[in-house]
């Protein structure tokens, strides 16, 4: 596994004022969509890239695309936060969405929405999250992605606890991390420590858990 953690003033500025209580939903939303633009940059920033063949307004020239095609899956809530951002540099991208909930005592995670085709060896896949905190959804959501036949996953997220690297690590050592900052640790409750609350709750309001499932 590969743990890049982006070093970088405005992205150091911006997870700052999303750690802030006072922060109000309207900043965080656009400190949010801010620190995921520069982890975009730097996240797509050892792509591959194929010879091409282009005509200019003059004349024909070599030019260089990206060689695999992009998909980015957002986490439902917390992730749509981060697609915006990542939209607006890779519009060709595909979208698709998981969903997922964590059992709060025991941190299992289960997916409630997840219809993404068939992937093969020629999609770069984007995983979006705000937060890798126990490391159980991400999980989850990998092997699932795996199962359908994904080859590159690059996990995106502002903030990541030790634990959550180390669960994923152990069970996905392919997968690549890219990160603002790795803070000290996770508390009882799952949550990251110092952290910045939930941030599904800071970006869309309290949710209610109890909602039942879809047949």
């Amino acid at each position: 596994m590969a743990l890049h953690i982006v070093d970088h003033p405005l992205l150091i500025d911006r997870i700052s004022r999303l750690r802030d209580k006072n922060t109000s939903k309207i900043l965080f939303i656009s400190y949010l969509d801010q620190a995921s633009s520069i982890l975009a940059v730097f996240s797509t920033k050892n792509l591959a890239l194929q010879p091409i063949k282009v005509e200019t307004p003059l004349e024909t020239t070599s030019c260089y695309v990206l060689r695999q095609k992009i998909i980015l899956i957002p986490i439902l809530r917390a992730g749509l936060g981060m697609l915006k951002s990542f939209q607006f540099l890779l519009p060709e991208a595909q979208v698709f969405l998981l969903g997922a909930t964590r059992d709060e005592k025991t941190f299992h995670t289960t997916l409630y929405h997840g219809h993404v085709p068939n992937i093969d060896e020629h999609h770069q896949l984007f995983l979006l999250d705000p937060m890798l905190a126990t490391g159980s959804t991400l999980k989850k959501a990998v092997e699932f992605l795996k199962a359908k036949g994904a080859m590159s996953i690059r996990v995106v997220c502002c903030i990541a606890s030790p634990e959550g690297i180390k669960q994923l690590c152990q069970s996905h050592e392919e997968i690549e991390i890219f990160t603002g900052c790795v803070d000290r640790e996770v508390d009882s409750q799952g949550f990251i420590l110092p952290g910045l609350g939930d941030a599904g709750d800071r970006l869309f309001g309290h949710a209610d858990n109890n909602f039942e499932f879809l047949p």
